[in-house]
C-alpha cells in the first residue's frame, strides 16, 4: 500500500480546476468523517488499496478537498452494498489516481492492466460507481469462470461468451444478472435493452454502449442513483439526459430486476465475509 504524490506544483489551469472540483455535489448520507478531514492515506489504510498516486498539477487545497470526496463516496458505495470495507477495494488490488493524465473525451477509466481506476480531477465526480463496477467486474471475472484465458478479462463479456460457470450460490447471482441484461425472457434471443445499445452505436458509427461491459457499468450505476442514499461525486447522470432519453439506461422493470440480484449478491458476500472473519478471530482467541 502506498500513497504517491507528483510533486504538488501551480499552473494558471488550477483555479479553473479547483472551482469545479469546489462545486457543491449533493449527498444526503451519514456524516462519516464526523465533520473532519481525511487523506488519501487514511483512504488507503482504511479500503487497504493497493495504492492512490496524485497527480502534479493537483494543488494542496484540491487534493484535500479530493480526498474528503473519494472518503464519503466510497463510504456511501459500501453502505448502499452492505459490504466490508475489503469488498471496496477488491480485496486490497484495487489501485486509485486522481489528476493524473487521461484519455480523450474521458473524466474517468479503469485500466486492467495493474488494476487501476483513474478520476480525472476536474471532471471525474459522478462517474466512481461506473468505474467501480468495471473494476469488480475485472476482480470477478476468475472467480465467476474457469479458464478465463486472458487476465484482462471481464465477467460480463466472459458470460457472453459461454464460458464455463464455476458453481456457487453467488455466480448464480450474477449468472441471474447477465441473463436479465443481454438476453430476453425466453433466454435465447437479445434484450431489448442490447437492441437498443446496439442500434444506438449503429448510428454513430461506434462500438461503445453495446459493449458488455459498458451495459452492465451503466446498469449497476443506475440502479444505485435510484436508491435513497444518494451521492452525487458517486454517481449522477443516470436518470436524466441525453443518454438515459436515448434508452441507454435499463428501463424500470429490468433495473428493479437487476437490483435484486445485485444489492443480494452484495449483502450475501457481506455476511459471508463477516462470518469469516468472525471464525477467524475465535479461532485466534
Amino acid at each position: 500500500m502506498s500513497v504517491h504524490l507528483e510533486a504538488i506544483k501551480s499552473s494558471p489551469s488550477i483555479r479553473r480546476d479547483s472551482q469545479r472540483l469546489q462545486r457543491p455535489y449533493f449527498r444526503n448520507g451519514p456524516n462519516h468523517r464526523a465533520g473532519a478531514d481525511v487523506s488519501f492515506g487514511d483512504i488507503v489504510k482504511i479500503f487497504d488499496f493497493q495504492r492512490i498516486k496524485i497527480g502534479r498539477w493537483v494543488s494542496a487545497a484540491e487534493l484535500q478537498i479530493a480526498a474528503n470526496l473519494f472518503f464519503d463516496a466510497l463510504c456511501d458505495l459500501q453502505l448502499l452494498l452492505q459490504v466490508p470495507a475489503q469488498v471496496i477495494s477488491l480485496n486490497g488490488t484495487l489501485a486509485l489516481s486522481f489528476g493524473i493524465g487521461g484519455r480523450p473525451g474521458s473524466c474517468a477509466f479503469y485500466q486492467p492492466a495493474g488494476r487501476l481506476l483513474a478520476l480525472a480531477k476536474n471532471a471525474g465526480g459522478g462517474s466512481l460507481a461506473h468505474e467501480w463496477f468495471h473494476a469488480f467486474d475485472h476482480y470477478i471475472a476468475a472467480k465467476m469462470f474457469e479458464n478465463i484465458g486472458s487476465r484482462h478479462s471481464f465477467a460480463s463479456k466472459l458470460w457472453l461468451q459461454q464460458s464455463a460457470l464455476r458453481p456457487h450460490p453467488l455466480n448464480a447471482l450474477l449468472n441471474r444478472a447477465f441473463s436479465l441484461l443481454y438476453l430476453d425472457s425466453s433466454g435465447q434471443q437479445q434484450s431489448e435493452f442490447f437492441k437498443i445499445c446496439r442500434d444506438h452505436d449503429h448510428k454513430s458509427s461506434q462500438l461503445y454502449y453495446a459493449m458488455p461491459e459498458e451495459m452492465a457499468a451503466r446498469a449497476f450505476e443506475h440502479m444505485l442513483q435510484q436508491q435513497p442514499l444518494q451521492n452525487s461525486f458517486l454517481v449522477s447522470g443516470c436518470l436524466t439526459g441525453p443518454a438515459a432519453k436515448a434508452g441507454l439506461y435499463p428501463n424500470a422493470e429490468l433495473s428493479g430486476n437487476l437490483t435484486q440480484c445485485w444489492l443480494e449478491y452484495f449483502f450475501t458476500l457481506g455476511q459471508l465475509l463477516q462470518h469469516k472473519q468472525l471464525a477467524e478471530r475465535t479461532k485466534d482467541t
